[in-house]
Formats: C-alpha cells, sequence, structure tokens
C-alpha cells in the first residue's frame, strides 16, 4: 500500500473517532475496510503524532480519542463544514463577549480551504437567516472575512472610503484588528497616505481588495483603546470632560465605549470624555446618568447644562400651576 494511502486511512481513522466516543477495533476495521492489525498499526500513527488514543480491554472497550496538549485537526464532512460555516458567520456579528473576533479568525480559516460549492451553500443559508438580536448597521459577512484574512497575512488593502462630507477617496492601508461595538464594525489601520493610525467604519468601505503587497508589522495602539478614543472623541465639534461622583464601572455600565471614555479618578468620583455635536444633547445625557457632575471643559457645555436647568425649573413650575 503507498504512502499516500496509508494517509489517507489514517485521516479517516481520525475523523471516525472525532465522531463518537468510542469505537471497537473490529467496527473501525469494517468502516476503513482493513484487518484489526491495521486497524492498531494506525493507532500507533497517530499516537506518534502527538493524538492521545486511549485503549480499554475486555468487553464493551475499544478505542477513545482523549483530550491531548494541542487540538487535532478536525475532519468535516460536508454538512458539518456548512454547520460550523454558518453558526460563526452569525457568531461573529453577535453579542457574546470575545467571540465574535475569535469566529471571525476561525471563519476565515476554514473559508480558505472549504470547496466553491460549499461556499455557495454557506452563503445562501446565510443570505435567507434573519435574526430577532439588534445587529446595528450590518456589514457583508465576506467583507469581514476578507479584512480577517489581510490582518492575518499581514497584506495591504486597497479600497475607497465615505467620508463625514459625503465624499469618498481611495484609501491604502495596513490593517491590524477589527473591533466590534453593539452596533458597528471597525478597522484599525495604518493608513500609508497619512502616515498615521487611522480607525475606519466598515459600513463606509466599498471595493474592498486585499492585495499581495506584504507589509512588516509596526509597533501599534492598542486597537480597542484606539478604535474607542477615535469613536468616542475625533469625528466631532465638542470634546467634553465632565467629573461624575460614581464609580468608573458604574457610569461606564450606562454609557457605551463607543460613546464615550471613563477614566478613573479618586475620593468616589471619575471623569467621563465624550465628543458630540450638540452641546445641549450632551447636557442631557450627563443629566441622565443620574449622579452629580461637575463639567470641566468646555465652558459651553456648562452653558449648556444652565440652560437645560432653567427649562426643565420652567416646566416643573408650570406643571404645578397646573395641578393648583
Amino acid at each position: 500500500m503507498t504512502v499516500e494511502a496509508t494517509t489517507e486511512r489514517v485521516l479517516r481513522l481520525l475523523a471516525l473517532l472525532q465522531r463518537r466516543p468510542s469505537w471497537t477495533a473490529t467496527e473501525l476495521a469494517a468502516e476503513l475496510g482493513v484487518t484489526d492489525r491495521s486497524v492498531r498499526r494506525d493507532v500507533e500513527r497517530l499516537r506518534a503524532l502527538g493524538y492521545p488514543v486511549h485503549a480499554t480491554a475486555g468487553v464493551g472497550g475499544g478505542y477513545q480519542l482523549g483530550a491531548g496538549t494541542r487540538l487535532p485537526p478536525l475532519l468535516l464532512d460536508d454538512d458539518e463544514a456548512i454547520a460550523t460555516a454558518v453558526s460563526l458567520r452569525l457568531a461573529s456579528g453577535g453579542t457574546v463577549a470575545g467571540a465574535g473576533e475569535a469566529a471571525l479568525r476561525a471563519l476565515a480559516k476554514l473559508d480558505q480551504v472549504m470547496p466553491p460549492r460549499l461556499r455557495a451553500e454557506v452563503r445562501a443559508v446565510h443570505g435567507a437567516t434573519e435574526t430577532l438580536v439588534d445587529p446595528g448597521i450590518k456589514v457583508d459577512p465576506e467583507l469581514l472575512v476578507t479584512l480577517a484574512r489581510a490582518c492575518r497575512d499581514a497584506v495591504r488593502v486597497r479600497f475607497s472610503y465615505a467620508g463625514r462630507d459625503g465624499g469618498e477617496r481611495e484609501r491604502m492601508v495596513e490593517p491590524v484588528r477589527m473591533v466590534a461595538t453593539s452596533r458597528r464594525w471597525y478597522l484599525m489601520a495604518w493608513d500609508l497616505d497619512r502616515a498615521d493610525w487611522r480607525t475606519f467604519r466598515l459600513d463606509r468601505m466599498r471595493e474592498v481588495v486585499a492585495t499581495t503587497w506584504r507589509f512588516r508589522a509596526r509597533e501599534h495602539p492598542d486597537p480597542v483603546a484606539h478604535v474607542q478614543r477615535s469613536t468616542a472623541e475625533a469625528p466631532y465639534r465638542y470634546l467634553a470632560r465632565v467629573r461624575v461622583r460614581a464609580r468608573a464601572g458604574q457610569v461606564r455600565e450606562l454609557v457605551p465605549p463607543q460613546a464615550g471614555r471613563v477614566e478613573d479618578d479618586r475620593d468616589g468620583w471619575c471623569v467621563l470624555v465624550a465628543g458630540g455635536d450638540d452641546l445641549d444633547w450632551m447636557a442631557m445625557h450627563v443629566a441622565r446618568l443620574g449622579f452629580e457632575a461637575e463639567v470641566l471643559e468646555p465652558p459651553e457645555l456648562r452653558e449648556a447644562a444652565a440652560r437645560l436647568a432653567r427649562r426643565l425649573a420652567a416646566m416643573a413650575r408650570a406643571g404645578h400651576a397646573e395641578a393648583n
């Protein structure tokens, strides 16, 4: 028997051991079309490769794949591959902390080796599926896979990007990491034209192409902190700093990371840093936190808070007068 045939049989044996908890040598031999002796030799080959195949003697005994120091390759049939890919696509846009990024990495690996006929099946199932969980702004799963591969393989990405003014410009970047918030996906990348780190919203990216130009990884800021700072502060006309009489954890429960950054302070206070274009709107949301607050900057926000207080006082007086 050729080396190729033996290798194929050993891989089939590994797939069978993954399918159910225990097999007898006779059952495995029947599935593989070989003798019990060949099964024993193939089991030894798997053990030599580092996969812990346990054997139990006697009636009811057999072979069982145990937990080892590394994850063995998962050999999936067509139905299993489709089910796994669909689940990973759903998880990549889900709300479980930490699951989205891991699912996206796994999906990129699976998509790379999946035959085109199965890839089409996965797209069809995903395209016909809706969830009750609010996904926020929808992003094409193919875009997620393209960017995940580019981050993994350290290749440059070219795309058209729609700015806040509505105009589009072509960008060439070196992608590092994608960051998902409760409603949006962002890409942190080194912008070659601007020679600086930038944050890009995936829903504003068009005609995304992963090039063949590889790049050497640069020292970069923490992606989560960078995206949070960019989305909460940079795009806005006003940047507010407000001291809040509450623990930082209490305020973070009320303020999403894309809406503001909370800095630890002392003596039972913390500092909320947030950006906005409408001072009245910002004052109202700070008031809605329900904690004592002190505006550090800008002075215009203190004036907006005073206006809000006068309006609320007038509303309260009007209601009191009608009641009397």
